[in-house]
């Protein structure tokens, strides 16, 4: 039987999740667009979803895959370092962490899917399948 991992977060972050889903920025949208009703090969994610003491842009627990979409303030030094600090404990629940741009996502959406694609085909090479057996 496939035992799930269990992920903390910290209840009062849900409000400012919920808050965050309702103020999406165009770019979000734009992906969630992509990635929303189980479109990505069948995976469900989740957007604006608290994770540990931290909010995750877009998450699946299935791939324990994290994608976030990064604008302007995310250049910032200050911001950047949150950002790698976060990133390392997502590291440490077993989560893989993507980050594309506000660029990228608006202007190259394409290959923000290419990649996207390429981890889950990856993954999938590497998880047991049980109808295989």
């Amino acid at each position: 039987m496939d035992k799930r991992k269990i992920i903390p977060y910290n209840p009062k972050l849900k409000e400012y999740a919920r808050q965050l889903r309702n103020d999406s920025t165009r770019t979000e949208i734009f992906l969630w667009l992509k990635l929303k009703g189980k479109q990505m090969y069948g995976y469900d994610f989740h957007r604006q979803k608290p994770i540990d003491n931290y909010i995750l842009d877009f998450f699946c627990y299935e791939l324990m895959l994290d994608i976030e979409v990064d604008g302007y303030s995310h250049q910032f030094l200050e911001v950047y370092h949150k950002d790698e600090i976060k990133e390392k404990r997502m590291n440490e629940l077993g989560i893989t962490v993507f980050r594309f741009s506000d660029e990228e996502v608006l202007k190259d959406m394409e290959n923000v899917i290419r990649a996207i694609e390429f981890f889950i085909y990856k993954w999938e090479q590497h998880t047991p399948n049980p109808f295989n057996s």
